[in-house]
């Protein structure tokens, strides 16, 4: 049984996972760059570690969400990284979005180590964070997924086997830009509506009722006609999901026209300095 789980990355969805964690009783060590969130995860139970070598040393399973970028590198290979102190035999589930190159990667290092790499990224927003409805979309050998599914189910309401080490990566690809595009097309159709004289909650109101409802659609949606753009899925990260899905695209030959559109208004986006607003911000931009 896995009891002792070391926790690295405490953004917008991770501090909520741990949260779970913590109050689920497992022996919970947590890490981030940001020492202030460290500290509130001790009020939930959690020990807060000084570094990601020690909050991944002794555990039983290790969960990173580190975002591709470069915090990446000294978070997972420096001298005080996850890779120097996890012990040989534990299961590291590396739970954030990266690029197929980084995911193959940190596999192929983990293999050398005597490591467990699961390649399991999440999909969700803060608010799934917080009720435990985190999609976990893993990839490896399905004996670990099996030895995981009891700590998961504390912040994961879906754990979804797709294959082999790299196709969960590709999965959580598409997923991004499914998503990214939807919010886009939402964000337009409710600028023209304004703009044709009808209120957000009205059209809203109207695409709630037939095929094109969704759950994405209703809290974006009404979060966009509130004016909220509260950080729950941030958008500079969905700028970034997006980039690594239009490479995977062209590295199979593929043209993806409304992907390349849409990657333009997203940078166009964090080049305004919206990138640590939600992704529904999108909005701001369709309305220039």
């Amino acid at each position: 049984m896995l009891r002792k789980i070391g926790f690295i990355g405490l953004g917008t969805v991770g501090r909520h996972m741990a949260v779970n964690l913590a109050k689920a009783n497992y022996e919970l060590t947590v890490f981030d760059m940001e020492a202030a969130v460290v500290q509130e995860l001790t009020v939930s139970g959690a020990r807060a570690s000084s570094s990601a070598f020690e909050a991944a040393k002794g555990r039983d399973l290790v969960i990173a969400i580190v975002p591709e970028g470069d915090e990446l590198g000294p978070l997972f290979f420096g001298e005080q990284g996850i890779l120097a102190g996890i012990d040989s035999g534990t299961i590291l589930a590396d739970m954030g979005s990266h690029s197929l190159e980084t995911t193959m990667k940190l596999a192929e290092e983990c293999a050398r180590r005597n490591i467990h790499y699961l390649d399991a990224p999440v999909w969700g927003s803060k608010d799934h964070a917080v009720n435990g409805l985190m999609t976990i979309i893993t990839a490896g050998d399905p004996a670990l997924v099996g030895k995981c599914r009891e700590p998961f189910s504390f912040f994961g309401l879906n754990t979804i086997h797709v294959g082999e080490i790299g196709d969960a990566t590709k999965m959580k690809m598409i997923v991004n830009l499914v998503q990214a595009e939807l919010v886009q097309v939402l964000a337009e159709g409710l600028v023209l509506g304004e703009k044709m004289g009808f209120s957000a909650d009205k059209i809203l109101e109207v695409l709630d009722t037939r095929g094109v409802a969704s759950p994405l659609f209703h809290q974006k949606g009404r979060a966009m006609a509130r004016g909220d753009f509260s950080r729950s899925l941030a958008l500079k990260y969905v700028n970034d999901q997006l980039h690594m899905a239009m490479n995977a695209s062209r590295l199979v030959g593929l043209n993806l026209p409304a992907a390349e559109s849409a990657s333009k208004v997203y940078q166009a986006a964090v080049d305004a300095g919206l990138g640590e607003e939600d992704i529904c911000a999108i909005i701001k931009i369709v309305r220039k």
